[in-house]
């Protein structure tokens, strides 16, 4: 299986534990190539702590939660692009990137720049609420303006059928599930959570983006 990066619309829309969930499911490995903002739990470990799997540590470790590289100029570094190459594993690694696919890494690249580098299948975490069908709409464009090959969209929040289908139907993009809200997070509520993620409706449109 290639290596599967989960990207978001924007900021706080689940994709850390849709990751997570994701990474349990596939027995995968996890790695975030980049973490800005070292104060709370970094997602490298919440989705330890969530699925159990193996993670790789981050090339770049940047205390301050801001975009990347904002983060990256305030501690006086780079971030050089041919550092963040996919890392080999053995099995499935999921890779997660920051905020959304227009996020800064530098002043002349964001990650939609490393996604187009390595043409690998991309899932869209979309929320459920007011908005979504814009932004997803701009953050599909840009990713397919940018010749990465989209696996799909996952939603995460209550549901809102006709959003979601709204989404598959107009942009022409598989539909990979939703996540319920989980009142408490953990890695047992986060399994059952993902029980209603077809993981081989994943497999199946990962197979169709290549």
């Amino acid at each position: 299986m290639r290596p599967l990066v989960v990207t978001g619309t924007d900021t706080g829309v689940g994709k850390t534990v849709f990751a997570a969930g994701l990474t349990a499911a596939l027995l995968a490995t996890y790695w975030k190539p980049v973490q800005a903002g070292l104060d709370e739990a970094t997602d490298s470990e919440t989705v330890a702590a969530l699925s159990g799997r193996p993670v790789l540590p981050e090339a770049y470790r940047l205390r301050r939660p801001a975009s990347p590289h904002l983060a990256a100029e305030e501690m006086g570094v780079r971030i050089d692009l041919d550092r963040l190459a996919l890392p080999q594993v053995d099995g499935p690694l999921v890779v997660e990137g920051a905020g959304g696919v227009m996020v800064p890494l530098t002043r002349k690249a964001v990650y939609l720049d490393l996604f187009a580098r390595w043409q690998t299948p991309v899932i869209l975490v979309a929320r459920t609420r007011l908005g979504t069908i814009n932004h997803t709409a701009l953050s599909l464009m840009a990713l397919r303006n940018a010749g990465c090959p989209v696996a799909g969209v996952a939603f995460n929040g209550p549901p809102e059928p006709e959003v979601e289908e709204t989404i598959a139907e107009m942009f022409s993009v598989p539909h990979l599930g939703r996540l319920d809200p989980l009142a408490e997070l953990t890695p047992a509520t986060l399994a059952r959570a993902f029980d209603a993620i077809d993981t081989g409706t994943i497999q199946t449109a990962i197979r169709g983006a290549l």
